[in-house]
């Protein structure tokens, strides 16, 4: 079995593969500090807790935003599940080209998120990350990672109401029934999910205007696009487990090497 491995700004996402077949997802907090112990006692646990015995785990692979993490969790997956986990970064296979002035500026989420998408549904095509920034990355017909945009992501945006503000409240981020708000939690989701559509929408259609490419197909993941999705048409597909898909293929393609 394959441990794939998302480490993001606000939640560490883990998958485990049968195969090419998802079988298990779990989460922890990405900025609460452990030790590899603390990785690794706790890794076992979810996993055992979940029918599969540390034993069966012969791969693993990382992808990470948050280099603060990665010397306790790789050190976890080396000690805990006797596996050594494959990086993504420079040097790996992807089947990506990142044409940009630097590349190394590109997070490997964004890299590994392209690959899924690309790998799936085929180029060109634009991928939308709802995590704690939203992304929106466009990779053309040959496979080549050449645009990318980076807006606050909701959460993100709905901190900065809450922190900056006096008497504005923490909320739940969900779609309120209208947009003319009367009260302020409403306001504030009608503004938060309202907000989003329409960035998502205008930024959507300046991609297209700007690449002059029609038939872009447009494939969105992270938690918070569950909501956005549902509600424009300019959003082809909602694939929720697109990063760690693209982890698996990462690990395929450099399995060889």
């Amino acid at each position: 079995m394959l441990l794939v491995i998302d480490v993001g700004n606000t939640n560490i996402t883990f998958g485990v593969y049968d195969d090419k077949k998802l079988v298990l997802t779990f989460r922890m907090m990405s900025k609460l500090p452990r030790t590899s112990d603390e990785f690794g006692v706790n890794m076992v646990s979810l996993l055992k807790s979940n029918g599969i015995e540390s034993g069966e785990i012969d791969g693993a692979i990382i992808a990470s935003v948050v280099p603060d993490v990665m010397h306790s969790l790789n050190g976890s997956v080396m000690r805990y599940l006797s596996v050594d986990p494959v990086i993504v970064g420079p040097g790996i296979k992807t089947g990506i080209k990142v044409k940009t002035p630097n590349p190394k500026e590109i997070g490997a989420d964004r890299i590994v998120d392209a690959v899924g998408a690309y790998e799936k549904y085929g180029g060109p095509i634009l991928v939308l990350d709802f995590g704690t920034a939203t992304t929106y990355d466009y990779v053309n017909e040959e496979g080549d990672f050449l645009y990318g945009i980076t807006a606050p992501g909701i959460r993100l945006s709905a901190k900065a109401l809450w922190e900056g503000t006096a008497k504005l409240p923490e909320i739940e981020i969900k779609k309120p029934k209208s947009i003319l708000a009367q009260e302020t939690i409403s306001s504030m989701q009608a503004g938060l999910v309202y907000g989003q559509i329409g960035q998502t929408e205008y930024i959507i259609n300046q991609v297209k205007k700007e690449t002059g490419v029609d038939n872009l197909k447009v494939v969105a993941t992270g938690g918070l696009g569950g909501i956005i999705c549902p509600e424009t048409k300019l959003i082809d597909v909602y694939d929720r487990n697109l990063t760690l898909d693209g982890l698996r293929l990462i690990y395929e393609k450099n399995q060889n090497r």
